[in-house]
């Protein structure tokens, strides 16, 4: 018999919004996943560049949840030394909708800060 447990998130349910955000909901891995959505295949020091406050080690741990999800995957282009870029898979990719969705409301909803008007 299977255990139980298997279903529940961090989030103790077993409600499919709550196993998503478990695997998407972690600061900065909404705008990991927007940046590839939006750019394409990066590199570490990419997503650095344009997510200026995140930690290299923040960076890598998220990097490396989404890999093990089947969400990204790494592909390596240099040997030595060993250099990688990182690039949705089909899973991934089915995510678009869904970032695409969430900047639609932001579009509609929000409005930059930074901006005087």
């Amino acid at each position: 018999m299977a255990d139980p447990r298997a279903n529940f998130t961090l989030y103790g349910m077993r409600c499919p919004i709550a196993r998503t955000l478990d695997i998407i909901g972690e600061r900065w891995t909404i705008l990991i996943l927007r940046d590839l959505v939006v750019g394409g295949p990066r590199k570490f020091q990419d997503f650095e560049r344009s997510l200026a406050m995140i930690s290299p080690n923040t960076l890598s741990a998220r990097l490396k949840r989404l890999e093990e999800a089947g969400i990204v995957e790494r592909r390596f282009y240099e040997q030595h030394p060993p250099r990688a870029e990182y690039l949705l898979t089909k899973k991934g990719e089915e995510l678009r909708p869904v970032l695409r969705a969430l900047y639609d409301w932001g579009q509609h909803h929000t409005r930059y800060r930074g901006s005087n008007k």
